[in-house]
C-alpha cells in the first residue's frame, strides 16, 4: 500500500471509529463529530484523532491563528497539534512561511479524504437523527467546463431552489480526474469512462458530435472533403494528461477514433470554439456546445457525412461507499433531466 493510501485508509477508520457507540470521546468540534484530544496524554485510538479536526480548521482558515480563534485554544496548541499530526503521517502538510500557510500536494490529498470522512459522519448522524433522507449537507461535483456553465449550471440552480439544505462546490475542469482522490462525489465528463476500480458510472444522455469551422477558415483553406483531406487542415483538439484528444467518426458505418493533425491543443472547450470561430481552424464539439453557432452561421459542419457515433454524458461517483443521499438524490434528478431532454 502507498504511503497516500496509508493515509487515506487511516482517516475513513477513524471517521468510522467516531461512530462506534462506545467511542467515549468527550468533545466535539463544531459539527465535525470529531474529537480533539490537545496534550490529554492519552494513548492508542485516541491518537489517531489528534490533530484531524485542528488540521482541518487550519486548512479552511489559512493560518494558525485564525483556526485558534474558531476552535478556543491557543496559537501554540494548533501549531503543536499540525507537528505531531505531521510527524505522525510522516508527511509535511503545510508549506509555512512568515506571510502564508499554504496546502503541499499531500496536504491537499489529506485534505480532501478528511471532508470525504467528515461526510461519512454527518451522513450517519442524519441516518440515526431520522434525517437520512433528505438532501441536505455539501455536494462536490466536477464538470467539463464549457458544458458546466451553459447547461449543467442553470439546472443545478433549480434544483438546488427546491432542496434549500443543499449545498454544492462546482469545480470546471476537462481533465481525467479521480473522484476519491480528489475528494468529489460526482464528475460529469464527455465520453464512456474505462473500467475503473471502486467508480460508478450512468450515462445521462448521449450528444451528436460535429467537425466543424468559421466561414473564414472554409474560405481560406477550402473545406475538406475525405479524412485524408484533415493532414492539410488545422486541427483544434484537447488534450489529456498532456496526450492530443482523439476524433470520432465512422468509416465504412463503423464508428473509429482518428488522430487528427493536432495544430493546436487547447484544454477548455469554450477556448477551443471561440478559436474555431475566430477562424483558427477546424474542431469536433458535441452539439450541445456547437447548436446556436451552427444555427446563426458563425460555424459550419462539415464531412457529416463521416460523422462518428453519439458521444455519452457520463455521471461518475465514488461507488466504494454507500452514496449518501444528497448524492442518490442528485443523480436520479440528473438521470431525471437527462430522460426530459434538458441535458442537450
Amino acid at each position: 500500500m502507498s504511503r497516500l493510501a496509508w493515509i487515506r485508509s487511516s482517516v475513513f477508520n477513524c471517521a468510522f471509529a467516531c461512530v462506534h457507540p462506545h467511542g467515549g470521546f468527550s468533545k466535539s468540534t463544531r459539527d465535525w463529530g470529531i474529537a480533539i484530544f490537545i496534550n490529554d496524554g492519552r494513548a492508542g485510538m485516541t491518537d489517531h484523532f489528534n490533530g484531524i479536526a485542528v488540521f482541518v480548521e487550519v486548512a479552511g482558515a489559512g493560518s494558525f491563528t485564525r483556526a485558534a480563534e474558531r476552535l478556543g485554544l491557543t496559537k501554540s496548541a494548533v501549531s503543536k497539534a499540525i507537528t505531531r499530526l505531521e510527524e505522525r503521517l510522516g508527511e509535511i502538510l503545510f508549506t509555512r512561511s512568515t506571510r502564508n500557510l499554504t496546502l503541499t500536494v499531500s496536504g491537499e490529498a489529506y485534505l480532501a479524504s478528511c471532508v470525504s470522512a467528515i461526510d461519512i459522519l454527518r451522513d450517519t448522524e442524519d441516518a440515526l437523527g431520522g434525517r437520512g433522507d433528505a438532501p441536505r449537507g455539501r455536494l462536490r461535483i466536477d464538470m467539463p467546463a464549457a458544458f458546466g456553465r451553459r447547461v449543467l449550471v442553470p439546472l443545478l440552480t433549480e434544483i438546488c431552489e427546491a432542496t434549500p439544505d443543499l449545498q454544492l462546490s462546482l469545480s470546471f475542469t476537462d481533465r481525467v480526474i479521480d473522484p476519491i482522490e480528489e475528494g468529489v462525489d460526482l464528475v460529469v465528463r464527455f465520453g464512456r469512462s474505462r473500467d475503473a476500480a471502486g467508480l460508478m458510472a450512468k450515462t445521462l444522455v448521449e450528444q451528436p458530435q460535429h467537425i466543424c469551422a468559421s466561414p473564414a477558415y472554409l474560405a481560406r483553406y477550402g473545406t475538406p472533403a475525405t479524412l485524408d483531406d484533415l493532414a492539410r487542415h488545422v486541427c483544434l483538439v484537447g488534450f489529456r494528461r498532456g496526450v492530443p484528444g482523439r476524433w470520432s467518426v465512422r468509416i465504412d458505418g463503423v464508428g473509429q477514433q482518428i488522430d487528427p493533425p493536432p495544430v493546436h491543443q487547447i484544454g477548455d472547450g469554450d477556448a477551443i470554439i471561440a478559436m474555431a470561430i475566430a477562424g483558427m481552424g477546424l474542431c469536433q464539439m458535441p452539439s450541445v456546445l456547437v447548436r446556436e453557432k451552427i444555427a446563426d452561421g458563425r460555424l459550419v459542419p462539415v464531412l457529416e457525412e463521416l460523422r462518428g457515433p453519439d458521444v455519452p454524458v457520463q455521471l461518475i461517483w465514488p461507488g466504494t461507499r454507500q452514496a449518501s443521499p444528497r448524492v442518490r438524490y442528485m443523480i436520479d434528478r440528473l438521470v431525471d433531466l437527462g430522460h426530459a431532454g434538458r441535458l442537450g
